[in-house]
């Protein structure tokens, strides 16, 4: 299972910039289920940093955080805190962000999903398909 983030104006599409993000989804996803389990609000900052710390807070529990854009230094940092940033082509339906994590997750993942997953289910040794 895993928590991913979409930064989305009003839940259809992947349609803002990480660091512009007003709102973040919260799917809990696996081959089988996507739900949505929040919708989070960064709080208000100034400056470059803050911004970048108050959208990291609202989903520093999350595996993945899909956006359009993520400039250099956020993109350092979202890493750094282990998530994995994934731009998407603005206006990508949540749907389809959804069934196709959903397809990768039933099959084989790339080397990187298989790392998130490891990374955010310590005790899951080797990747065993739903």
């Amino acid at each position: 299972m895993l928590t991913i983030a979409i930064a989305t104006r009003d839940g259809t599409a992947v349609d803002q910039h990480f660091g512009w993000c007003t709102r973040f989804d919260v799917y809990q996803v696996d081959a089988e289920h996507a739900e949505l389990v929040q919708t989070r609000a960064p709080g208000s900052a100034e400056g470059e940093d803050a911004k970048i710390a108050s959208r990291l807070d609202a989903i520093r529990d999350c595996a993945i955080v899909h956006v359009t854009a993520i400039g250099p230094t956020a993109a350092a940092r979202v890493v750094k805190a282990g998530l994995m940033p994934v731009k998407m082509p603005e206006g990508t339906p949540v749907a389809e962000v959804l069934t196709r994590l959903q397809e990768v997750l039933g099959g084989t993942p790339p080397p990187w999903i298989r790392k998130v997953l490891r990374q955010h289910s310590p005790d899951a040794t080797a990747w065993t398909p739903a």
